[in-house]
This record gives structure tokens, C-alpha cells and sequence, in this order.
């Protein structure tokens, strides 16, 4: 379809090219996903008129000059050029749609040059204007127009998602640039969206924390995570340094456990905040470094940048369900607790596999000796006995009113005694005498039996 649009549009005396991250990609042998599509050369009116002969073709963002085939997944533009009208934001732009501006000026609107390629659809040839091919085989990430990148703020992001995701080097003259960029009129979706870019599919997620580092831009929206850089920890378990240090070690770890986890976008964010209450809580005794209760008392810190940055709540719940459990399963590993232990370890996860791989990524490192790996086969046998102990049979709230109890204020306590019961692994008989007990107890002492 693109080359029967191609030769078509090359009669009509225009020329197509394919441009931006697709020729990036293909130049990299890397897959590509998605095409995006540029005429030149003919009208916008002809271009429709022309693009009519192949199906239904649509028009949307009028000013962007997209021609799209919502049943091919085809989007089509024509060229353009952009000038900014206000000051910090996104959608700050006049947009002037131009068929006829050059391959040069088309080019000089993008952010880097490596997606500054464009490439020929029906002879290959790529047309490289700022010197995107060379900084593709350098491993550099470099921006094209110093006056226009600047009008962006989102770019600063997006240099760090993509060092993170294409294992790249961020210019210096680019990370100068972006010192100077105010981005606090972003919004957060626009932020996330490049945060979660980084974690999802960065070689190495760490990068794009470090990258912003360097350009002096964690602190406007990961604001928690710029603090960690000045907490250190104790050089004899954290031979690493501070916990941002550590932080980023435990994150580019986690990438290893992406796609076994229930929901990677979660657990990423998990592996990056699970420290952030080393913050509040480490202080000296004694001439050590200690942080005692991080894992609760960076609840109101990890409700921070939750409520500042994260959209979904059913992330939020995961993060915030999981945080103040991340070190138990080390802790239980080592000291070979007990099954009713690691039972309610698991029990009070909303996702027990996922607590492992979790304890896995954050194992801890001695200073002068190797790493310790913790022992993730007595925490997947003790999960599959959690798993083995759940699947019996159970006291329901069915079973306690078929006995003769009537529901009432005080049913969730005494289901949630029988949920203790089947932890402990008691039969269901006995446990639906102890139940039964327990309740007969409970309304006695508070007059309602």
C-alpha cells in the first residue's frame, strides 16, 4: 500500500519518504513498529484527491496536515514548520503546513538527529541533513537546531528515554542546552508517558535518572528521586554509595524481571521508589549509617510522587501495597522463617511472585565480598506452598451462616479470623468450629449476641 501510495504521489510530482524513529530504527536493525509517512512536493488538496483512489481517507489536526486510513493504521503528513507561542508548554505552537519547504527545513523542526532521517519510499536513499547517521554509529544523541529544540520542554524528557532506551550518550552541547529548560508547565501525562518509555523498554532504565542528573533536571518532577543523591548508607552493606546510587543499581536489575512480573510498569516503579524512605529515616548511631522503618515512614514521600506523577490507581495501590514489604523476603530467606511467616508475607501482597523478583533485584551487596543472591528457590518453594495452603478448602462467609450466623457489623473481623486459620493451615472443620467460637466471643463482648 505505502509503495503503490509512493509511486502514485512520484507521478503526481511529489516525493515520500519514510522519517523520524522508523528510518532511526531500520538504520540500527532494530524492529520497526510503525511507519511514519511524509509527502512532498504536491498540495494538501491534491494529496487527498490522490489518496481518495486507495480508500476513505481522513483529516484530523487540520493544522498538522494528517491525511490517515483509520482501517490500515496509515497516517500521512505533509510537511511542516512549528514556532512556538508560549512559554514552558507542550501544544505552544503555531504550525504552518508547507508541502513545498525542502527536505532540510522538514528535517530541521525534529528534536535529534538521529530521527532527523529521512528515507526515499521507492529507492531507499536516505537523506541525512544534520548528521544523523554518524551520531547512530557514535551512539550519540545530539539535538538538531539550537533556537528551535529549547521551544519544547518535553525534549529534555524524551533526550533521557531515549539514551535509556537506545543505550546512548547524550551530547554535551545538548546537555548544556537542556540545563536551561524550563519544564514545569509539562504536564504530568506528558512526563510519565517518557518516564514510562524508560522503564518499560530502557536497556538500561537507570539512564534515564542519571541523564536528567546531569542536566540538573530531576528535581521539577522526581523531585524524591533528586533527593536521594545526598542520603548515603552504610559502606559495609551499601558499598555502592547513596541511595540513589543504589536505587538506580536495583532498577536496572528489576529490567532483568520484566516480562515475568503481573504488571512491569508497576514493579518498575516499585524497584526505582522502594528506598525513598531512607530520606526521612536514616540518621548515625553509634558512628553507622541506619534507616529504621524506611519502609513505612517514605509513605507520605512515595504518596508524593504517586499522587504528582502516576495516572492509573491501580498502580498507585501496587507501589503503595508493596513498598513497605520489599525487604521481608530477604529477611525471611536468610533467616529460613517459618511457613506461617512467609504465609502472611505473602498474604498481605497483592502480588506474591512479584515481592520476589523484587527482593531478587534489591539483593544486598557486602562490601569486599560477592553479592548476595538471597535464596529465591526457598522463596518460590515457600510461595507454591502459600499457593498449595490457599487452594484448600476454606471457611466461607456461606459456611458461617449456613451454621447459624447472622451476618452483621462485625462479619468481616471474624472472616478475616478465618483467614488466619487457613494461613496457619488448620482443616476447614476445625476451623469452622474455631470460627464459630471466635464470633460466639467476640458479640459476647460486645453485647450483641
Amino acid at each position: 500500500m505505502v509503495i503503490r501510495i509512493a509511486e502514485a504521489v512520484r507521478k503526481a510530482g511529489g516525493n515520500t519518504y519514510l522519517v523520524g524513529g522508523c528510518v532511526r530504527d531500520s538504520v540500527m536493525g532494530r524492529p520497526v513498529n510503525d511507519l511514519d509517512i511524509e509527502v512532498h512536493g504536491i498540495s494538501r488538496e491534491s494529496l487527498y484527491d490522490l489518496l481518495s483512489s486507495f480508500g476513505k481517507p481522513i483529516t484530523y489536526g487540520a493544522s498538522f496536515g494528517i491525511i490517515s486510513f483509520p482501517d490500515l493504521d496509515l497516517d500521512i503528513a505533509l510537511p511542516r514548520k512549528e514556532r512556538a507561542t508560549a512559554e514552558g508548554g507542550h501544544r505552544g505552537f503555531d504550525i504552518d503546513i508547507d508541502p513545498f519547504i525542502g527536505t532540510e527545513n522538514a528535517a530541521r523542526r525534529r528534536d535529534f538527529t538521529v530521527n532527523a532521517l529521512m528515507q526515499d519510499v521507492l529507492t531507499g536513499e536516505i537523506t541525512d541533513h544534520f548528521g544523523g547517521l554518524a551520531d547512530i554509529e557514535s551512539r550519540i544523541l545530539r539535538h538538531v537546531d539550537d533556537r528551535s529544540f529549547p521551544e519544547d520542554p518535553l525534549r529534555v524528557y524524551r533526550a533521557a528515554q531515549f539514551a535509556s532506551r537506545l543505550g546512548f550518550t547524550v551530547a554535551p552541547e545538548t546537555v548544556e542546552l537542556c540545563r536551561g529548560i524550563d519544564t514545569s508547565m509539562l504536564s504530568a501525562e506528558r512526563v510519565e508517558a517518557e518516564l514510562r518509555k524508560a522503564l518499560l523498554d530502557g536497556i538500561s532504565p537507570s539512564v534515564f535518572f542519571t541523564v536528567l542528573e546531569e542536566m540538573d533536571q530531576l528535581g521539577t518532577w522526581f523531585g524524591e528521586i533528586d533527593r536521594m543523591r545526598g542520603i548515603e548508607q552504610d559502606p559495609v552493606f551499601h558499598p555502592e554509595g547513596s541511595v540513589f546510587r543504589h536505587s538506580m543499581q536495583v532498577l536496572d536489575r528489576a529490567a532483568e524481571y520484566r516480562d515475568r512480573v503481573s504488571d512491569p510498569y508497576s514493579f518498575m516503579l516499585l524497584a526505582l521508589l522502594h528506598d525513598v524512605g531512607k530520606i526521612e529515616a536514616t540518621e548515625v548511631i553509634d558512628g553507622r549509617i541506619h534507616a529504621y522503618g524506611h519502609e513505612v515512614l517514605g509513605l507520605p514521600l512515595l504518596d508524593a510522587f504517586l499522587n504528582r506523577l502516576v495516572s492509573k490507581n491501580s498502580v498507585r495501590s501496587y507501589v503503595r501495597n508493596m513498598v513497605p514489604l520489599h525487604m521481608k523476603p530477604n529477611v525471611a530467606a536468610f533467616n529460613r522463617s517459618s511457613v506461617k511467616s512467609t504465609n502472611h508475607m505473602f498474604d498481605a501482597a497483592c502480588e506474591p511472585e512479584d515481592l520476589i523478583y523484587m527482593a531478587m533485584s534489591d539483593r544486598p551487596v557486602m562490601a569486599g565480598d560477592v553479592p548476595f543472591t538471597g535464596d529465591s528457590g526457598f522463596l518460590f518453594d515457600r510461595l507454591d506452598e502459600y499457593r498449595r495452603i490457599m487452594s484448600l478448602p476454606c471457611v466461607t462467609g456461606k459456611d458461617l451462616i449456613d451454621s447459624g450466623l447472622q451476618p452483621g457489623d462485625d462479619f468481616t473481623e471474624i472472616l478475616n479470623f478465618a483467614h488466619k486459620l487457613q494461613l496457619a493451615e488448620i482443616d476447614k472443620a476445625s476451623a469452622l468450629k474455631q470460627t464459630l467460637a471466635y464470633a460466639r466471643k467476640l458479640r459476647k463482648k460486645n453485647g450483641s449476641d
